[in-house]
C-alpha cells in the first residue's frame, strides 16, 4: 500500500481551498468491532470559534488500532461516530470570533484540550481535566476544531515543517510528558521497555535529551529503528528474566539502570521494570494495562530499594507546545515514524497491515492522505540508515 506524496505546492490556495465547501465529504465511520466504513456525511461548518479543517494528513495510532479492534473508547466514541485523531491540515473556513487563523492558514490541532477551571487544571494537573474535550473524525476530507481547542491547543504549522511530521505532535507531547515526568538529568541511563511507537519516541527524546538510552525491544525492525534514533544498546529478547539480567550487564556493577520506563502495557512488563532500576530509581509505568490487571512486586526490594514508581497520562497545552518545538526544530526524526501512505478509501487496509506486519515492528504509522496531492511532504520519508 502506497500513495505517491508530491514534493511541490499546488500552483494557487484555490486548488487547495474552493471558494465554497461542499455539502458533503468521504469520511471513515465506525459502527462497531472492526466495522470502519468510507462513507459519504455532510461537511461540518464553524460554529462560533471553531475552524474547518481540509485535513492533509490523519495518522493512524495504537489508540485508534484499539478503537477500531474494540468498536468503542469509553471516553471518547461512542458508534455510530467519525474517529481517528493525529492530523493537520489547512484551514478552509473561520467561525465568527475567530482572530488567530484564517483561510489557507496551515495548522496542527492537538485532540484535546483541558477546561482551565477545575480542582486539577488549577493545580497544573491539566492532563487530569475533569471535564477534557476531545475531539475525533481525522479520517475524513474535512474536520472541524471545537473552540476552545481553537483557542487552546491549535498550533500554526510553519512553512519548513510538513503538514504529516506536524500531526505527530499529539503523541510525541505523550511522549515527551512521560519522559519528563521521569525528572530525567543528562547522562541518566534510562532503560525504555516497547518498540512501538511511543516507546520509539521515548528512547528518541531521552536520547535527545544527553541519556544513555537501552531500548528493550522483541523485533529485528524495532531494533533497527531503535538504533537510528539514538538508543546506546539494544536488548532483544521475549523472555523476562533474560530481559532484566541483560539489561543489568549493561550497567556498572551491574547496578540497575536510572529510570526503566515501561511502554508496552502488560504486566509483566511492568514488573520487569521495577527489577532493572537500581536502587534510589524511579520507574515510570507510561503503558496503561486494560481495567482491572493486576501486578504483582516484591514490597521488600520497593522499600529497601527506596524506589520510585509512578505512571504518566496524557499530556498538557505546555507540553505540546515543547512537543511541536521539537519536530519543527528538525532534532526530532519525524520521518522515520511514517512508514507508509494511504488514501483514505484504504484505511481498512492500513489498519489491517498494522495488525499484521505491524506485529513484526516494521510499522509504525501510516499518513492517511484523505485528499491525494493536497500537501506535499517537506522532502522524501526518510529510510533506515
Amino acid at each position: 500500500m502506497s500513495l505517491t506524496v508530491p514534493e511541490v505546492f499546488p500552483a494557487s490556495l484555490s486548488e487547495i481551498i474552493p471558494d465554497s465547501l461542499p455539502e458533503t465529504m468521504l469520511a471513515a465511520v465506525l459502527y462497531g468491532q472492526e466495522d470502519v466504513r468510507i462513507e459519504q456525511v455532510p461537511v461540518p461548518h464553524a460554529g462560533p470559534g471553531e475552524l474547518i479543517v481540509r485535513v492533509s494528513a490523519a495518522l493512524t495510532c495504537g489508540t485508534d488500532l484499539k478503537v477500531f479492534r474494540r468498536g468503542y473508547h469509553a471516553k471518547m466514541i461512542h458508534p455510530p461516530a467519525l474517529f481517528g485523531h493525529e492530523l493537520a491540515g489547512v484551514v478552509a473556513e473561520v467561525g465568527e470570533g475567530v482572530t488567530n487563523f484564517a483561510v489557507g492558514d496551515r495548522v496542527m490541532p492537538i485532540n484535546s484540550a483541558p477546561c482551565g477551571e477545575c480542582y486539577f487544571c488549577k493545580r497544573a494537573q491539566e492532563n487530569l481535566c475533569e471535564d477534557l474535550l476531545f475531539n475525533n473524525g481525522a479520517y475524513a476530507e474535512y474536520f472541524r476544531i471545537s473552540a476552545r481547542i481553537v483557542a487552546k491547543n491549535t498550533m500554526l504549522v510553519p512553512p519548513h515543517v510538513s503538514l504529516e511530521h506536524a500531526a505527530l505532535t499529539e503523541p510525541l507531547a505523550c511522549a515527551l510528558h512521560g519522559f519528563q515526568d521521569s525528572n530525567p538529568r543528562p547522562g541518566d541511563t534510562v532503560a525504555v521497555i516497547g518498540g512501538g511507537p511511543l516507546g520509539l519516541m521515548i528512547m528518541h527524546v531521552a536520547s535527545l535529551a544527553g541519556c544513555k538510552v537501552i531500548a528493550v525491544v522483541k523485533h529485528d525492525a524495532q531494533a533497527a529503528i531503535a538504533r537510528a534514533l539514538g538508543a546506546a544498546h539494544i536488548v532483544q529478547t521475549t523472555i523476562a528474566e533474560d530481559a532484566v539480567s541483560a539489561v543489568r550487564d549493561l550497567t556498572p556493577d551491574k547496578r540497575g539502570v536510572d529510570i526503566a520506563i515501561e511502554a508496552v502495557a502488560l504486566p509483566e512488563t511492568w514488573e520487569q521494570a521495577v527489577e532493572m532500576v537500581r536502587n534510589g530509581g524511579l520507574v515510570n509505568f507510561f503503558g496503561g494495562p486494560e481495567t482491572g490487571t493486576k501486578v504483582q512486586f516484591d514490597t521488600n526490594r520497593l522499600h529497601y530499594g527506596d524506589l520510585t514508581l509512578k505512571a504518566t497520562f496524557h499530556h498538557t497545552p505546555a507540553i505540546c507546545r515543547d512537543a511541536f518545538e521539537l519536530i519543527a526544530g528538525g532534532k526530532f526524526k519525524a520521518g522515520l515514524f511514517i512508514t507508509g501512505h494511504a488514501p483514505l478509501s484504504e484505511l481498512n487496509g492500513a489498519f489491517a497491515q498494522l495488525l499484521n506486519r505491524g506485529s513484526q515492528g516494521n510499522q509504525i504509522k501510516t499518513a492517511i492522505l484523505p485528499a491525494s496531492g493536497l500537501e506535499p511532504a517537506a522532502g522524501k520519508v526518510e529510510a533506515l540508515p
